[in-house]
């Protein structure tokens, strides 16, 4: 039924179970374990568990298919898989699916737990990855080959907001019949047509725009339901990563309003971008609804819209940066992003601070580079605040 709503009707009401109070808001299922009327039914589910049938919490919990119908439904995919964060589904997504001796093409420009698992946990297990600049077709054709397993990139890259062409690395993957898997949390599942421009397997850290209120850890994994409960669902639940109950709920209700949000984001985000621009003492401002992106082209036909993150490049380096961080009266210094609040990330100190120097530079993660998470405070607030630290930073 839910494949004929539109997208904010199934983000309301897309896999409810109610019980039997008849519930409004969804139930929080805080139970590890179910019982069984007797050891027949014990033996039959696990034998056989049905859609609505649990066993286990490190298996499935009724709050956690729920987050998982509604967001396979909002994504278009079969099936998905809950995670304890973002980082359990890259991780579960990859190793679910590889073993020594096979090859996976990767983009370079990735957030840097992401890359560690590709090149410290990956080959540590024999797994073959070569790393590519993600937005060079020509690169990506000359590193897949006919034993290629698998392809990884972010759609836009953290912190720079790099595109990959989904639709043309999908067709060259899927012509040596890799399974192509995208990191898809900076194009939000609101402006998300992976799965339809050729993605097989999308992740999300859900701690982001998901949750949208920096409250709980979470991720999921979604794709064609053979991949999810076949490859995923047996190496995720034996090893331990699944989501809790509570989680679960709490997303659910991110899920309510997400559409809303991410919206507004995406157009205050454009709105600052437009008026930063130009300004003195940034050297550029990187969001791909500009037409100065060197994507914007491609960020228009992929994702409809810029996003919610634009990065901004201090002339002045790490000091410059850090007096316009200082300067904040509005946005908040963290290193999450997709929150209700504004928040800037100086990535080459936090988030991407183990790089050596050399690959920062070849990333575009200078000392001057500042990462803005877009928020839902006014916009004009926004851009008064942002114009005025910047004059502080000289």
């Amino acid at each position: 039924m839910t494949r004929d709503w539109n997208r904010r009707t199934k983000l309301v009401h897309g896999g409810t179970r109610r019980s039997q109070y008849g519930e409004v808001s969804e139930a929080i299922f805080l139970t590890q374990g179910f019982v069984y009327d007797s050891a027949e039914a014990a033996e039959a589910r696990f034998l056989s568990a049905g859609a609505d049938e649990f066993i286990y919490a490190r298996y499935g919990n009724p709050t956690v298919a729920m987050f998982e119908d509604r967001i396979a439904a909002l994504e278009g995919a079969e099936d998905a898989f809950a995670t304890a964060s973002g980082m359990a589904a890259v991780n579960g997504a990859l190793t679910a699916m590889l073993k020594a001796g096979d090859h996976v093409v990767s983009s370079r420009a990735l957030f840097g737990s992401c890359l560690y698992i590709l090149e410290e946990v990956l080959t540590r297990y024999g797994v073959e990855v070569s790393f590519v600049d993600g937005a060079d077709m020509d690169q990506w054709r000359a590193a897949i080959r006919p034993d290629t397993k698998a392809v990884f990139f972010e759609s836009l890259s953290n912190p720079t907001l790099e595109l990959v062409d989904i639709k043309s690395v999908s067709e060259l993957a899927h012509a040596v019949g890799a399974t192509v898997i995208v990191d898809n949390v900076f194009a939000t599942p609101v402006y998300s047509n992976a799965i339809a421009q050729g993605a097989d397997v999308v992740v999300y850290s859900a701690t982001k725009h998901i949750d949208g209120q920096g409250r709980v850890l979470g991720g999921v994994i979604l794709g064609t339901r053979e991949f999810i409960r076949k490859t995923v669902e047996p190496y995720m639940k034996h090893t331990g990563g699944a989501m809790s109950p509570f989680t679960a709920w709490v997303l659910l209700k991110g899920l309510e309003t997400i559409d809303l949000r991410v919206r507004a984001q995406a157009a205050s985000a454009q709105a600052i971008a437009e008026a930063l621009e130009g300004a003195e003492g940034l050297a550029r401002v990187i969001y791909p609804g500009l037409a100065s992106h060197p994507q914007h082209d491609l960020a228009t036909a992929q994702m409809g819209a810029g996003g919610t993150l634009l990065a901004l490049d201090l002339a002045g380096g790490q000091e410059a940066a850090f007096r316009f961080l200082n300067a904040i009266e509005i946005g908040v210094i963290s290193n999450n992003l997709g929150d209700a609040k504004t928040i800037l990330t100086h990535p080459a100190t936090t988030t991407h601070q183990r790089l050596p120097d050399d690959q920062k530079a070849a990333l575009g993660i200078g000392p001057g580079l500042v990462r803005l998470s877009v928020g839902l405070e006014d916009t004009d607030d926004l851009i008064a605040d942002l114009t005025g630290a910047l004059a502080k930073a000289g």
